[in-house]
């Protein structure tokens, strides 16, 4: 990743690379200080091979940090900052951070005081014995203010201080000799841990090759122009806009413009200000956005492209967005962490049924692809999800992928990782989908998600594609509910349109009984959701991708409507009642 800056440094070194609400950056000024954090990491004890945990917003300083980090040969493991105490504790044990990198605060969370708990006397004394890997802590002060001495009276050292001490420091290993910058392409570079849909997250590990040649992939399939302007406020924490964002523009000269949150409006004025080609939304982004372009009006010119990707999105939107924002070069995609970022993705030149039917194909990846699979970074098949053989094209079954772009494993899990892979090495992506003639992905939905009812499969996506059709409904996300008859039925939680006042003047409660007709008429019966519960989108628990936490709206549905945990499957046999 070193290399990628010092080549797109040394072709466009006065070309803007990173833009925020408050300052730009040139790729010679984050090359220059990336070089000098990383002489400062060395300085403060940072070796090669040595895990670097950052728990950073979208502030420009994790952007100097991963290269910096990539360049001291080190490996970069980025925490979700909506971790709290024990999240964070528990990253840092798993990963063997050895430097934490950490806000004073954000969105009024405390780090240093849940550090206090974690590790008391952490500004003297690193982890202590409580983290014994940990041995040195690193503050940026989210006002940009001094700190003040640390709760055990010793000093704090801030971000400032290990890039002054950069500065000055002399660039040597311990035996006097000069470092060599960066690391080996086949080197560990990142441990992304997985979004925790299960509630156990993973540490998904990935090469310097995998990211550099995944973020090519990208830029080649969607036909980057020179100079491509990015905005996202995605999570920088999250390998969708690390890859998909901040790696793939220097190929370009690019740029990122990089929002800390999501607002709708804050959007549609940023790129009205900063004139980016290109965003990168999740499907809840998207339907905020369009909500908010119907009433705020913005100079929206320079959008030629967008990629809106990561959930179900209904099928409406897309249409809706060549309405708003004109004839763009608009695509969805497909992918997860463990195959660093998206790994399908429609052609910007094609046909436009695609958008609403399909996941996207495998992309093209140019010069970075593998000969040995076609030229491309991963290849798949759908197989039984029970026997494991291969089913006929078209067939529902689960996804599995091997290639470069693939994890080789989870870090220090080898019991998760050996289950994620079968013998001949193919990833079990959890994915139920088809594949069809063209290589086109089409998503059932995830194999844990699914659920028996009287015995009959039922995959959710199927259900929320059929109700998102209704005018009244913007999102839905079903899940199941324990039940003494039918083992299981399904549940369906709704975030109702803005209009919903204006629909035959039918509140909520009326309407929950007309989408479980409208689904009746639409769906077999043993398909149509038993229930119908309102929810609104900041209510609903999602990943950093945006993928809603279903076991958490289970959760919560057997609470909304008094529903034992114990499962029920009186009738059926085990293998009926078994989930899919």
């Amino acid at each position: 990743m070193a290399g990628l800056l010092d080549k797109a440094a040394q072709l466009y070194p006065r070309r803007t690379f990173v833009i925020t609400e408050r300052e730009t950056f040139t790729y010679a000024e984050i090359q220059a200080r990336s070089e000098r954090l990383a002489r400062g990491l060395r300085a403060a004890g940072v070796r090669a091979g040595n895990h670097v945990a950052l728990v950073l917003g979208n502030h420009p300083e994790f952007v100097l940090l991963t290269f910096a980090i990539a360049r001291a040969g080190a490996v970069v493991v980025p925490v979700n900052i909506f971790n709290r105490r024990d999240e964070l504790a528990y990253v840092l044990r798993q990963a063997d951070v050895t430097m934490l990198v950490t806000m004073d605060r954000s969105r009024g969370y405390d780090y240093l005081a849940a550090l206090d708990e974690i590790a008391p006397g952490w500004e003297r004394l690193g982890g202590g014995s409580r983290l014994p890997s940990l041995k040195r802590v690193v503050v940026l002060p989210t006002d940009g203010g001094p700190l003040p001495a640390g709760r055990s009276g010793a000093a704090v050292t801030t971000l400032a201080d290990l890039e002054r001490h950069g500065s000055v420091a002399q660039d040597v290993t311990p035996d006097g000799a000069a470092p060599q910058s960066g690391a080996a392409p086949q080197s560990l570079a990142a441990i992304f841990y997985t979004s925790g849909t299960t509630g156990d997250p993973k540490g998904v590990m990935h090469t310097h090759d995998m990211l550099v040649r995944t973020a090519y992939g990208s830029a080649y399939t969607r036909a980057y122009e020179d100079g491509r302007s990015i905005l996202f406020s995605l999570p920088l924490y999250h390998v969708y806009a690390f890859v998909e964002g901040l790696l793939t523009v220097p190929f370009v000269g690019g740029s990122v413009v990089i929002q800390r949150a999501f607002d709708p409006i804050a959007t549609l004025a940023a790129i009205e200000r900063h004139r980016p080609n290109d965003v990168l939304f999740v499907p809840t982004m998207t339907l905020d956005v369009l909500a908010a372009a119907r009433e705020h009006r913005h100079d929206l010119s320079s959008l030629t492209a967008m990629f809106s990707s990561g959930g179900q999105a209904p099928e409406r939107i897309w249409r809706e967005i060549i309405a708003t924002f004109g004839r763009i070069e608009l695509v969805t995609g497909y992918g997860m962490t463990e195959t660093t970022a998206s790994q399908a993705c429609t052609l910007p030149e094609g046909p436009f049924d695609r958008l609403p039917t399909t996941n996207g194909r495998l992309k093209d990846a140019g010069a970075a692809g593998d000969p040995a699979i076609g030229g491309r970074l991963a290849v798949w098949k759908v197989v039984d999800p029970h026997t494991g053989r291969p089913v006929p094209p078209g067939t529902v079954g689960e996804l599995l992928t091997r290639g470069p772009a693939v994890t080789k494993g989870y870090y220090r899990k080898p019991a998760e990782t050996a289950t994620a892979f079968d013998a001949a090495g193919w990833l079990r992506t959890g994915d139920l989908g088809t594949v069809d003639e063209y290589g086109y992905l089409v998503l059932a939905g995830r194999k844990k998600d699914c659920y028996r009812c009287g015995g009959e499969q039922v995959m959710p996506r199927e259900i929320e594609a059929v109700l998102t059709t209704h005018p009244a409904v913007a999102q839905a996300h079903v899940v199941s509910l324990p039940d003494e008859r039918m083992g299981e039925v399904g549940v369906a939680w709704v975030v109702f349109a803005d209009h919903i006042d204006s629909i035959d003047g039918a509140g909520p409660g009326a309407l929950a009984a007309e989408l479980v007709a409208y689904c009746a008429q639409r769906l077999a019966r043993f398909k149509v959701p038993r229930h119908v519960l309102p929810i609104s989108p900041a209510e609903i628990p999602t990943t950093a991708s945006g993928r809603p936490r279903k076991f958490l709206l289970a959760e919560r549905a057997m609470r909304v409507l008094g529903v034992s945990a114990e499962p029920h499957h009186a009738g059926l046999s085990t293998r009926q009642a078994a989930v899919c």
